[in-house]
């Protein structure tokens, strides 16, 4: 069940990076980020009634709650037009959470890929948080990059690999070191393409600040 939802977390992350970029609007990108809250509040609600007091099965889901607030915080916010300081405050807590869950899936479920793919969603959060908290607009295009790229690579391609039986433990941690090193080397290279010219100006527009919204 966990599978399925990251496999639409992939979506709605495809989905808001091509909004950031102009290619989708921001109030039908809501309804889809309401969809995937929703989802992502029902299912690790349903994992932890279901785990028996398993403490790493409950820790494993309970990270989904992150993910599901983020969406329905953002698709509300788009539908109604409201600032995005809280959005942007809430994913710096979301980001400096995901550290946690990043350590733990590092040290305590010796699972290195998902290990790196919490640092993914701490970054992205992060950046999330510069753009909407601090309302650093000239972050928009670099922000709906990343954005639109994490949800192939920690959404879409995982979720597909482990429905089909693919994801091979034995592969874990060669799977961690491949995202480490793609991370920094698309993610470093993306910069200089997409910052525009002049400094990082702050005062974000009240509309262009919600359409950024939906980057999550």
């Amino acid at each position: 069940m966990a599978n399925v939802g990251l496999l639409f977390v992939g979506a709605v992350l495809f989905l808001n990076g091509i909004m950031l970029l102009g290619k989708v609007d921001a109030r039908s990108a809501a309804v889809f980020n309401l969809f995937i809250g929703a989802l992502q509040v029902l299912t690790p609600t349903y994992l932890i009634f279901t785990s028996g007091g398993d403490p790493h099965k409950i820790l494993t889901a309970s990270g989904l709650y992150l993910f599901g607030f983020t969406y329905l915080y953002v698709g509300i916010g788009l539908l109604m037009g409201l600032d995005t300081t809280g959005v942007g405050y809430y994913s710096l807590f979301v980001a400096v959470a995901a550290l946690g869950y990043s350590y733990a899936n590092f040290r305590l479920l010796h699972d290195y890929a998902f290990g790196a793919i919490w640092l993914y969603w701490s970054f992205l959060w992060f950046l999330f948080f510069l753009l909407l908290g601090l309302k650093m607009e000239t972050l928009t295009t670099y922000v709906g990059s990343v954005t639109a790229i994490e949800g192939w690579v920690t959404g879409v391609i995982p979720a597909g690999l482990l429905l089909s039986g693919y994801w091979r433990p034995e592969h874990n941690q060669a799977i961690g070191i491949a995202l480490g090193i793609f991370a920094v080397v698309v993610f470093t290279a993306l910069w200089p393409v997409t910052k525009p010219p002049g400094s990082v100006t702050r005062g974000a527009s009240r509309a262009g600040g919600t359409t950024a919204a939906g980057a999550h």
